[in-house]
C-alpha cells in the first residue's frame, strides 16, 4: 500500500488544526506556511473534509476553519476516507467474482487482505489528538522479526542454502 499525499496532506492538516485551532478558525494559508504544502491543494482537501463534516468553514475577517467535533472523537480513518484514500493492499477491484488476475485470486491475495485489515483496524484505533500529542508511539525496544541483529545468525544461514 502507498498512502499518496492526499492523505499524508490531509493527515498532516488535521492535525495543525487540531494543533492550532483551539475552537478558533484557522486560516488554511496559516496551516499552507507551517506544514509546507500547496493552498491551493489544501482548499481541495479542505472542501472535501467539510463535506464530511470533519471541518467546520468560518467566512469573514477572521475566518478559516475549526474542527468539526473534537480531535478525541476524530480518527485517521475518518480523514483518509473523506479525501477518499484508498487503504486496499490488493489488486483485486472488490467486486463479487472478480480477483487480482481476472476471475481468480493472485497466490498471496489472502495475506494482502490481512494485512489491509490490520492496516485499517489501526487507522480506525488512532485519534487525531493522539497524532498531535505525539502518538502513536512505537516502544523503542519493539523489534520487526528478521530485523534483529540477533536474527543476522538466521539470514546468513537461509542465504547459504
Amino acid at each position: 500500500m502507498e498512502l499518496t499525499t492526499r492523505g499524508r496532506y490531509a493527515v498532516m492538516a488535521m492535525a495543525d488544526l487540531a494543533r492550532n485551532g483551539a475552537g478558533e478558525p484557522v486560516a488554511l494559508a496559516a496551516i499552507a506556511e507551517r506544514q509546507k504544502l500547496s493552498l491551493a491543494y489544501l482548499e481541495q482537501l479542505f472542501a472535501r473534509l467539510r463535506r464530511a463534516e470533519l471541518v467546520i468553514s468560518a467566512r469573514g475577517r477572521s475566518g478559516g476553519y475549526r474542527l468539526g467535533r473534537p480531535a478525541s472523537q476524530i480518527v485517521v480513518s475518518d480523514i483518509l476516507n473523506a479525501v477518499a484514500e484508498e487503504t486496499r493492499m490488493t489488486r483485486c477491484s472488490g467486486d463479487e467474482g472478480l480477483g487480482c488476475l481476472g476471475n481468480t485470486r493472485c497466490l498471496t491475495h489472502n495475506l494482502w487482505q490481512a494485512l489491509g485489515a490490520h492496516i485499517a483496524t489501526f487507522l480506525v484505533s488512532v485519534t487525531l489528538e493522539e497524532v498531535v500529542k505525539g502518538g502513536p508511539v512505537v516502544a523503542p525496544d519493539a523489534q520487526v522479526a528478521g530485523t534483529a541483529d540477533g536474527d543476522r545468525g538466521d539470514r546468513e544461514r537461509w542465504a547459504a542454502e
